[in-house]
């Protein structure tokens, strides 16, 4: 799985970083979600410390992922998604808790014209 993350890595960086400079959007603080420090623990087998590594780095490198997903999402398209039904089981993202209610046409025009 190591080679899929490098990569998606890349690719995630590089839209990050051209595509929030293009639309003026605050770029998300990498070291705030992949961070890589339980191979210092003395106690951990080599083994151990290369899948905390590997860990740490492919977990907060998904977590960091869906921030700039999130982020890009509540520019692009800040409404949220339809529920059903009360058994709609659909768990809404935490990011979306300020997005406007699906169908708030009046609002979501609102907020396009701010753009």
């Amino acid at each position: 799985m190591i080679i899929p993350i490098v990569i998606l890595d890349v690719f995630l960086e590089v839209y990050h970083q051209v595509a929030f400079r293009l639309y003026n959007l605050e770029r998300i603080k990498r070291s705030d979600h992949i961070r890589i420090d339980r191979q210092r623990l003395k106690y951990l087998t080599f083994l151990e410390k290369t899948w905390c590594t590997y860990c740490g780095y492919a977990n907060g490198l998904l977590e960091y992922a869906g921030t700039i997903a999130g982020e890009t999402e509540r520019y692009w398209c800040g409404v949220k998604h339809k529920i059903n039904n009360k058994n709609d089981t659909f768990i809404e993202p935490s990011y979306q808790k300020d997005f406007l209610e699906y169908g708030d046409e009046e609002g979501y025009k609102k907020l396009t014209r701010k753009k």
